[in-house]
């Protein structure tokens, strides 16, 4: 109990916002972010066959593009977060987004693979890493009072969800519409909208100093990296995180061509999508609310261990419309469930000071995860003709995240405990 005071007594000290930034208006601006960066990144399985086909283009060309994106994605992930917990939100969500518009905006007119890695792959990856929901939900962790902050992280995670319910079906219709280079080209211009948005995001440069907050404020960047893997808790769970990545990214862009390969509609596709999206809304929400009422690790261990048989549900029985809406719908529960948690722990164990960097760590191994479901998804489909040994692979790794987490120790570090609430 003394422990948890001493964490609250800590975080209590984060800097407030005053004026117009309420509470209400950060979180809200906040969730339009997520929203708007993360809508367009969610439909890009959509343009595989189109583009592949317009340039004669076989699966694993489109497939390593994206891979190399969600690489650079979580590559980048630390650096954003370091210069996010240097240097304010606004100015690095700013830069994220100029880039991913660029990266779209290109990407419709990427007419051989070399171009589409650029545009695709580099500048998208390292665009998100700026403009991501991870430097939204850690901005809510210096902006927002404690009790706050686990509900305020399921809902920057639902608002992302949200945008790719909203994005997926729209996308369908603007493709049928206007062709797939114009809807390209739409979804760039509207990532623009996070510039202003992220003026409510505005943290401190500097962490806040006083006399309950100095063992805090002292601390180096390179103290806290060496703190942080030098706890097993925290390797275990960055472990965990890759198996997040490697199942959604693997479903996000192949997905919608499997279910053309089973005979189905690029519209069951789409609302198969938009379903994930959806109910994650729920799963998120949910997340963020029982994160605050139970531990943690077991919180990620079950939604590790239910997406796995969600998949080995969905691959034995058939693909019809209806299991199709289903699996979106199960899936959704658990797809971006894992984020809150993991972004409670890390906040639990080392505070909010570098909040940022640490997330973006772990978001590292969940992007290193999303590269080789991608990746893997096109050698083994253009190699065998199938996705079964990918889809195995994803329900194996749901199982080996399900008993990694379980071993995690949510408390603070003693730096965080010995600081009188």
């Amino acid at each position: 109990m003394s422990n948890e005071l001493s964490a609250r007594g800590v975080a209590a000290n984060a800097a407030q916002p005053a004026g117009w930034r309420t509470p209400l208006v950060i979180v809200g601006f906040g969730c339009l972010i997520s929203l708007m960066a993360f809508g367009p990144r969610s439909t890009l399985g959509f343009f595989l066959t189109p583009m592949s086909s317009a340039h004669h283009w076989g699966r694993d060309v489109f497939a390593f593009a994206l891979a190399i994106q969600n690489l650079l994605w979580g590559a980048g992930q630390p650096f954003a977060g370091i210069l996010a917990d240097r240097y304010g939100a606004p100015r690095v969500l700013c830069f994220g987004a100029v880039l991913y518009a660029v990266g779209l905006a290109l990407m419709a007119y990427s007419a051989s693979a070399p171009m589409l890695d650029l545009s695709a792959g580099v500048l998208m990856g390292f665009g998100l890493s700026g403009s991501s929901f991870f430097v939204v939900l850690a901005a809510f962790g210096k902006l927002l009072p404690p009790r706050w902050r686990s509900t305020a992280f399921g809902a920057g995670t639902a608002a992302g969800s949200f945008g790719q319910f909203l994005y997926s079906p729209v996308a369908v219709l603007l493709m049928d519409q206007f062709g797939w280079q114009q809807t390209v080209l739409m979804f760039a211009f509207s990532v623009l909208a996070v510039l202003p948005l992220s003026l409510a995001l505005a943290t401190p440069k500097e962490p806040p100093r006083g006399p309950t907050t100095a063992q805090i404020a002292s601390q180096s960047l390179r103290q806290a990296l060496g703190e942080a893997f030098s706890q097993r808790s925290y390797v275990l769970l960055v472990l965990g995180f890759f198996t997040c990545g490697f199942q959604l990214q693997f479903i996000t862009v192949h997905l919608p061509a499997y279910l053309i390969d089973r005979g189905l509609s690029a519209t069951i596709g789409g609302w198969t999508i938009a379903a994930i999206g959806l109910f994650n809304i729920i799963g998120s929400l949910a997340s963020g609310w029982l994160g605050d009422r139970m531990p943690k690790r077991y919180l990620l261990s079950f939604i590790y261990f239910f997406r796995a048989a969600a998949i080995l549900a969905f691959i034995w029985f058939p693909v019809t419309p209806f299991t199709c809406i289903a699996f979106g719908a199960t899936m959704g529960l658990m797809w971006l469930s894992t984020v809150p948690p993991t972004s409670g722990i890390i906040a639990v164990m080392f505070g909010t000071q570098w909040l940022a960097t640490l997330s973006g760590l772990a978001f590292f191994s969940h992007q290193v995860g999303g590269f080789l479901g991608v990746w893997l998804g096109g050698i083994v489909f253009d190699r065998t003709g199938s996705y079964n040994a990918v889809w195995w692979l994803a329900i194996a790794f749901g199982i080996i995240s399900a008993a990694i987490n379980l071993p995690i120790v949510e408390r603070p570090m003693p730096r965080l405990a010995a600081i009188p609430a």
